[in-house]
Formats: structure tokens, sequence, C-alpha cells
């Protein structure tokens, strides 16, 4: 690659890593070609300007717009950094876009936002067509009292004009109105607009500056989204079939002239398959129930019986699974009941079939679909006119709705059907939803992909890419790989031949002796802080306690419902202490411990997800979709589980000066587990080179061998630890 390649005027700093230089080439070629591309890159090897300079390049050359996305915040941070830095290197115009629930000065919902949007446009419409008329009939006054006898004829006119437009504006002045949005058309927005432009601005600037000058900053971010260069935004905007379409119009651009790049796109199946599920709450039924007794309307008494038969079912579908002490046992999280049945229909739909009786149950929905739609508009019209404060939701139209996809939908490719129960912490009532859960994200995805321009998804862990292009419906894409470009004698990464933690034995003492003494091991000889990622918090908060008895350094331990960011900050603080979280929580991925804020990363035990009905849904979903016996297990447990493991190990080491040790504790990790632990072990899963990296080592040894590591690496600031 030349250093004069067109694309080099967008790359912001002196020189790029070498991996880049090839990145950017082969990724500017492709997407000339409008091909997609998967890129995987080493955690701290710099993927995001990789990525992002040669598609604005392409995008400069071919007049499209780069749309950059993730689903984690600590990363939304630092693309709007990395746009900041292009921008003062090259002059583009970049937007960073969030939801409207985060930026809306009023907090409102969609419906309601959307018909004050509308009531303040008339209003002010109305307004501009009075001013209009005032001005009219007063020059054709002076005209008339000049001797113009057809200016008082047409003065009259529009004295009668102007009369409807006063008692119109009467009654649109007792409407609802958003006084910011009601500024954003009244006032002038010029300055908003060159302050936007003079950098690159985060949703909260936008927010602080809108709300001080009064103005809706969402709305003026839609007026001023079109014709940008650079667009960064969160997964939901074009995952989301429905927010995509309306977000490319705005963009002022058809599909095929958007780049799409998707950040941390090892986590778009799971994302692209919450966007996908569709569910209906017991308490929309009970709602839609009520709804209907009080519309006066004959095709009221049709809905309400399909609407309470499918409720009904849903209750007694519930219940009936219950065994003794089950239903007490209920709290506050969603708790899925398997329905689903091998050779028949599942339990909520047979239960809905044997309750429900009536004319049919295709036209007793068309009536529930009418009437509610009918209501819909209704409560719209009411929220317009001023009559009720908040725009109301109509139940009857979402529950029809839900319960026609049940039942037309439930049985297709890819969709597993699903009840889960919850206690409400208010009234201690057990109550219940129904699901349709997307096993296949390509369904979500392949239209996505087909639509766009091109592609760049990029990731630390998106190997093996077969795997990622059946999952996600990409055809024949470019694929590129580049592991740590930074020097190898500066990390040691370990297999470390502790016992397997099976969830059997996880409850062992010995088991969790000689595990807690390996990680006490590890701490000790770790110069600083120490990061020690768990299968799950349960795990993380048992071994904290253990090593709270047996180490002088500070144990911090990552729980659910605390300050992630807050015990990160104490933690880096530290200069030699440990970190227990949970592998699935927000800390082992799109969050760095650069330099000393950690030298050993740890992974205790293999992660795997928690195998319920849903898991083997998707296992079975993918063995139909792909032909293999086999195929469910390794796309939708082993693969993901040990990405979320090399996402893990990829906190430290984030430049070429760091020094550091990554271990997995678990023998599964080891080449020697492969003889007896057959579909367990999962050595082979590791990509080749980080395999080759992987040294099997006893666990009275790593002591040793982290000792003479940091040793040799003078990181020892003082006395040396004893082994």
């Amino acid at each position: 690659m030349s250093e004069t390649a067109g694309y080099m005027r967008f790359f912001p700093y002196d020189q790029p890593y070498e991996n880049q230089r090839e990145a950017m080439d082969r990724i500017h070629n492709s997407l000339t070609r409008g091909q997609d591309v998967l890129f995987e890159g080493a955690c701290g090897t710099g993927k995001t300007l990789s990525s992002l300079v040669p598609a604005l390049e392409v995008a400069r050359e071919q007049d499209k717009t780069v749309v950059i996305t993730t689903n984690v915040h600590q990363q939304m941070r630092q693309f709007v950094a990395e746009a900041r830095a292009i921008t003062r290197e090259e002059d583009i115009r970049a937007i960073v876009f969030k939801g409207k629930s985060s930026m809306c000065h009023i907090d409102v919902g969609y419906e309601e936002c959307q018909a004050l949007r509308d009531n303040t446009r008339a209003v002010v419409d109305a307004e501009r067509d009075k001013r209009q008329l005032e001005r009219r009939q007063r020059e054709l006054l002076e005209e008339s009292q000049g001797g113009d006898g057809g200016a008082a004829d047409a003065r009259s006119a529009v004295m009668d004009e102007l009369e409807s437009i006063e008692e119109r504006l009467e009654d649109l002045e007792e409407q609802n109105v958003c006084d910011y949005y009601r500024n954003n058309l009244t006032q002038d927005t010029d300055d908003f607009f060159a302050w936007l432009f003079e950098d690159v601005r985060t949703p909260e600037e936008i927010y602080e500056y809108a709300e001080r000058e009064g103005f809706c900053g969402y709305e003026l971010l839609k007026e001023g989204i079109e014709g940008v260069d650079l667009v960064v935004c969160n997964y939901h905007h074009l995952l989301d079939s429905m927010i995509r379409e309306q977000f490319f119009r705005w963009l002022g651009r058809d599909p095929e002239d958007v780049i799409a790049v998707f950040d941390e796109a090892h986590n778009v199946e799971d994302a692209a398959r919450e966007h996908a599920t569709r569910t209906c709450s017991e308490r929309t039924f009970d709602s839609a129930l009520d709804e209907l007794a009080d519309a006066d309307d004959p095709r009221s008494e049709d809905a309400a019986n399909v609407l309470s038969a499918f409720h009904r079912a849903l209750v007694e579908t519930y219940e009936d699974s219950f065994g003794f002490g089950e239903r007490e046992r209920i709290d506050e999280n969603w708790e899925d009941i398997s329905i689903a049945n091998e050779d028949r229909k599942d339990d909520l739909t047979l239960e809905f079939l044997q309750r429900y009786s009536g004319r049919g149950i295709e036209d007793d929905l068309e009536a529930a679909m009418k009437l509610g739609q009918e209501l819909d508009e209704q409560y719209e019209e009411a929220y317009r006119e001023g009559e009720t404060a908040t725009r109301t939701e109509c139940q009857t139209l979402q529950a029809a709705a839900f319960v026609s996809a049940w039942m037309n939908e439930g049985s297709k490719e890819g969709l597993y059907p699903v009840v889960s129960v919850t206690r409400d912490a208010g009234t201690d009532e057990i109550y219940g939803r129904a699901e349709l859960y997307t096993c296949l994200p390509r369904q979500v995805t392949g239209r996505l992909f087909e639509e766009v321009y091109g592609t760049i998804l990029m990731s630390a862990t998106l190997q093996p890419f077969d795997v990622t292009e059946d999952v996600l419906g990409l055809e024949d894409p470019v694929t590129m790989a580049y592991g740590l470009q930074f020097p190898a004698e500066h990390r040691r990464t370990y297999a470390v031949e502790t016992p397997p933690l099976f969830s059997s034995d996880r409850d062992d003492p010995a088991v969790q002796e000689e595990v807690a003494e390996t990680i006490h091991d590890a701490v000790r000889m770790t110069p600083g802080n120490t990061l020690a990622f768990f299968p799950n918090y349960g795990e993380a908060e048992r071994y904290a306690k253990r090593l709270e008895g047996r180490t002088e350094k500070t144990v911090y331990l990552d729980e659910p419902g605390t300050s992630v960011e807050e015990l990160r900050q104490q933690f880096v603080a530290d200069d030699g202490a440990v970190l227990c979280t949970s592998l699935w929580g927000t800390l082992a991925e799109g969050v760095s411990f650069d330099g000393d804020d950690a030298h050993t990363v740890l992974v205790v035990g293999v992660p795997y997800p928690h195998l319920d009905d849903r898991a083997e849904a998707v296992q079975e979903a993918y063995d139909a979709a792909f032909d293999g016996t086999e195929t469910g297990w390794r796309y939708a447990v082993e693969i993901p589980t040990v990405r979320k493991t090399r996402q893990a190990l990829g906190r430290v080491i984030r430049s070429p000066e760091d020094v550091g040790v990554r271990a997995l504790l678990d023998r599964r990790y080891s080449r020697s587990a492969k003889s007896d632990l057959g579909r367990y072990s999962v050595n082979g899963t590791f990509p080749h080179e980080e395999r080759e990296e992987l040294i099997d080592i006893d666990p009275e040894k790593l002591k040793f061998s982290m000792l003479n590591f940091y040793g040799d690496h003078d990181a020892y600031d003082g006395e040396t630890p004893a082994p």
C-alpha cells in the first residue's frame, strides 16, 4: 500500500499499524466492488479506523453515506473520539444518533410524540397562514382606499378566509402541542446547525444545547442528518426494519447508498433475535378485554371472544405447569415454561383451540384487528384535540396482532413458542406472557445485507467465518483476520489444567480448593491488577470470598445491579487488586484495561450459556437449517462460548508496550483434553494462531512460570513475590 493512497487523507495519526495498512487496502478494494467484509482483528489493533478510513473514501468517491453501529456504550464513545480525530484531518460532517427516548425533553412515548409533532406543525402552519392573510388584507385595504374597486372585493374574500383560519386556530390551540418542537419551527436554528457541524457532538451535548435554547434536539438531528458523511448509531437503527426504513429516509438515502459498519459484530446474532422476537403479556390481554367491554361496537363481542379464549389458555397453560411448591418460588425475573411438543402443536395453542368456540378464529381476529385500528385512530384524534393528557395505546390492536401472528406464523421454521411467568413486585401476583422467539437471525440480517451497498462486520472474535456467514445470511463475503501484532515476547497465554468446572463439579470442595489456590497463585504473582472472569456472577462471588481469606490484595466483586463504571474506576486506580466478574457481564468486552490498569487476565471455567429450552430450540433450528446433527451445538453453544472467552482475554495487551499474562483455568482448554473429554474439549474451537499460543501447564507450575515471565520483564516494583 502506498503512503499516498487516497483514503489515507482520512487517517488521523502519523502511522498505521502494519496490519491496519493491509486491512485498509483490502477493505477499500472490497467496498469499491460493493462486497461485504468479515474483518477479525485482535483487541487493541485499530479495527475502527481500519474500517472507517476506507469506507469514508469509498463513500466520498461513490456518493454514499457511512453508518457505523454498535451495541456497546463504551464503543460509542470510542467512535466519537475517532470521528473527531478524522475531522481534524479531513472535512467530514458526522452525526451521533440515539433513540428518541433518550433525547426527549418532555419524556413522552413514540405515538404521543408523533401526535404532538403533527399538532404543533398544524398550529404553526395556521399561524403562518394567518400572518400572510393579515398582511394581504392590509395591502388590499390600502389599494381599495386608493380607489381600486376590485381590491375591496378581494379583501372581503381574504377577510372571510382570515375568519376561518382564526376559528381553526382557536380549535388547534386547545390541542396538545410541544413547545420545544414549536421553537424548532418558529425560531432561527442556523446557529444550532453551525455548532453541530463544527465538531462531532455527542447526544448528551446535543440534548444540553437544545434544552438550554428550548429546542427539540432529536427533531433537529433528523432535519440535519440528510447528506452527512458519517452517522454513529445503535444496532436498532439498522436491525429493526421499520426503524431502518425511517432512518434511511431521514438520511435522504436509499439502502443501496449506505455502507454499514457493524462493530462488535459477534453480537449481531443475538441482537437480531431480540429485534425479531414478539411478545404479548397477560396484562395486555387484560387491558384489551377491559377496552372491549367499554367499546360500544357490535364487533367487540367477537373480538372479546377470541382474545379472552387466548387469555384463559395462557393462564391455564402456566398454572398447569407448576409442580408442588414451584408457584411460590417464582420471583420478579421472567422464567420460561416449556410448552413445545415434538409431535403436535405447542401446549398453549392446544389449550387455546380447546377453549375457543365461535364462528371462527380468523373471523374473530379480523373483527378484533379492524375494531382495534378504529379505536387507535380515535385515541390519536382525542390526543390531538387535547381531550386526553396522554396518547392511549390500543391494547386490542396489540393483542389481536399478536394472536394472529401466533396462529399464522408460530409453526414457521426458526420460530419457537414460549410461555414465561413472573411475579409483580407490587401486588405479589403471578402473571405470564407468550412469546414467539426467533431462532434464526439470518431472517433479519439477510435482507439487510442484500439491501445496503456494502457492509463491514468487525470484531476480535468473528472466526470461524463460515459459521458467521451461515448464521447471518451473508453471501460470499471477503474475509480477513489479523492476530495480535504486538511483540509476542510481551505476553504469555496459558491453558491451566485445573479440574474442568462442569456444573456438577462446581460444588466439590476439593475442586474449589484447587481452583481457588491457582487463582491465588496468579494474583500473587501479578505485578499490579488482575482481572478474573467466571461463568456467572455466583461463581465470581464464590471465589471472591475464597480469595479474601488468603490474599492481601484488594478483592473487588462485580455484582448485578451495581455501577460497573464506578467499580472499574476504583479497580484501575488501585495498584494491587483483583476484580471478579461474570464473563456474561459488561466488563468482558468493549472495555479496555490499558497499560497498568490490569496485567493479568484469568478466565475460570468454560462459560457455556444457560442451556434452557430456548438454547435447545436454537440448536435444533441450526441442525435443520444447516443439515447436521452436531451443527446446532457447534453454532449455538460452543463457538459463542469460545468467542466470549476470547473477548475476555482481549481486555489486556492493548498496545505494543503492554506486558501481561492471559490464563484459562480449566482443563477443557488444553490440548490433552481432546482424548477423554470429547465434545466438551474446546481447544480446537480457537483459531489456529491463538491455539498455537496456548501453553498447557499444570496448576502448581503456573506461579513459577508467571514469576519468571514478569521477572524477565522487570515488571515487579519492589520486592519480588516468593513462589
